[in-house]
């Protein structure tokens, strides 16, 4: 791919703001209100402190690559091809479910204003025409998915400044007490909250997996990494505050939280606001996840982890083979889900990613030798051990049927990483009979 057609160091940032900020920041608030009360917020930066330290692994894992794949990438070299496939599988599989979320947030998002979405036959039509839509975008190319990226990431972003900057003046101090409720602020309740509540971060990991559409990758990705988590984090914290600030625990009630603190604020002027805003946000990080979702899989095919003809590009450089095969399990799975068991399960599902690569950056301390000039997580290993039992902790208290389902997943894929061992053992050998 010529450098003029890769990501810059701002594209970078806006990518991953993009993929950050979503469907989760504009339904979730309610659901962490309902569990947590008002001290949701602390479970907000709870999540926020691990997914900044999950991102300092990430960081560093990244500074020692520049090809596309992310943390399948990492694992495979730290550990080897088996787990390496694992999380390569999960990673792709991962961000087809998360993608479906966006598509059953958006649904969400419009049946507020549009109720006749919330039947199948309207439901279903604009899941597709949402899909087609997608799959047109990404085989044209690099450079049109970019332009659309940076325009809508900007754009989405207005209306969520516009409530943080509107919305501090409609606080009202009683609506944040008892700050902890005593019938909901236990500790099984923070465990939910907190796995529930981790969604709304999730995602950042899509900018390691397109390392390879990037200029200067080990230089800019370690730093806009870290740029777009500090920013996120600050944005998604007023954003709390002031959703609970006006709403209190009425916020709790609503399926559309934001919608809800608007309309508090400015009346139906400030829902429709919201409106428009949900739409650019979920039609925003949809285009950036189904630039980053294909590539998933074509990192698998670059390494004879899955058929060849995943990997074939068109003359735009887009893998439209892997474009169309994934943005049609994604509305598969957006046909049949909702928003709220679609948000758990990708934010389980993508602790499969995060766990490895915490652990490959010790792992790498000892097999690779370190750049001076590349990126290092300070205080030795004592960072990626933190993330590990952390992320390990809320996966153990996630709900049992998510974490089986994730294990079901990875039991269910392993024969096929043997498959693709005797297709390519067969292949070498047929190459030196001849």
């Amino acid at each position: 791919m010529a450098k003029s057609t890769k990501l810059g160091f701002w594209s970078i940032v806006l990518m991953g703001i993009n993929i950050i900020i979503g469907s989760g920041i504009f339904l979730i608030p309610g659901t962490g209100v309902k569990l947590f009360g008002p001290a949701s917020i602390l479970v907000l930066i709870f999540d926020a402190m691990l997914i900044f330290m999950v991102g300092l692994c990430f960081a560093e894992c990244a500074s020692h690559f520049s090809e596309n794949g992310g943390a399948y990438v990492y694992t495979r070299k730290a550990f080897g091809n088996f787990w390496g496939y694992e999380v390569g599988i999960a990673t792709w599989a991962t961000r087809i479910v998360a993608e479906a979320t966006i598509y059953a947030g958006l649904i969400t998002a419009l049946s507020g204003v549009f109720p006749q979405l919330q039947n199948p036959g309207p439901k279903y039509a604009l899941i597709t025409v949402i899909g087609l839509a997608l799959i047109t975008i990404n085989i044209m190319g690099i450079k049109i998915s970019k332009v659309f990226n940076n325009i809508l990431t900007v754009s989405k972003l207005l209306p969520l400044l516009l409530l943080i900057g509107v919305g501090i003046f409609f606080l009202k101090p009683t609506n944040f007490q008892p700050f902890f409720p005593p019938e909901v602020t236990h500790m099984s309740n923070f465990s939910t909250a907190a796995v529930t509540l981790f969604y709304v971060f999730v995602g950042f990991e899509g900018l390691v997996v397109v390392a390879g559409e990037m200029k200067n990758t080990k230089r800019n990705l370690p730093l806009a990494l870290l740029v777009v988590l500090l920013s996120v984090t600050i944005i998604y914290s007023l954003i709390f505050a002031v959703s609970i600030g006006v709403l209190g625990s009425n916020l709790s009630n609503t399926p559309v939280p934001l919608q809800a603190v608007f309309s508090a604020i400015a009346g139906p002027t400030g829902k429709w606001i919201i409106v428009v805003g949900s739409i650019l946000s979920m039609g925003a990080i949809v285009v950036g996840s189904s630039f980053v979702t294909p590539r998933a899989g074509v990192a698998l095919a670059n390494h004879e982890m899955m058929p060849a003809f995943i990997k074939k590009t068109n003359k735009r450089d887009a893998p439209y083979v892997a474009i169309i095969i994934s943005t049609c399990l994604v509305m598969l799975i957006a046909y049949s889900g909702t928003f709220v068991v679609l948000a758990q399960i990708a934010s389980v599902a993508r602790f499969v990613q995060y766990i490895p690569t915490c652990l490959s950056v010790i792992r790498f301390r000892k097999i690779i030798d370190h750049d001076p000039n590349a990126f290092k997580v300070p205080f030795g290993i004592v960072i990626p051990v933190v993330a590990t039992l952390v992320s390990l902790w809320l996966l153990i208290n996630a709900k049992h049927e998510q974490l089986l389902l994730a294990i079901g997943f990875l039991l269910l894929v392993s024969p096929f990483y043997l498959l693709t061992n005797v297709r390519k053992n067969r292949a070498a050998n047929n190459h030196e009979t001849e």
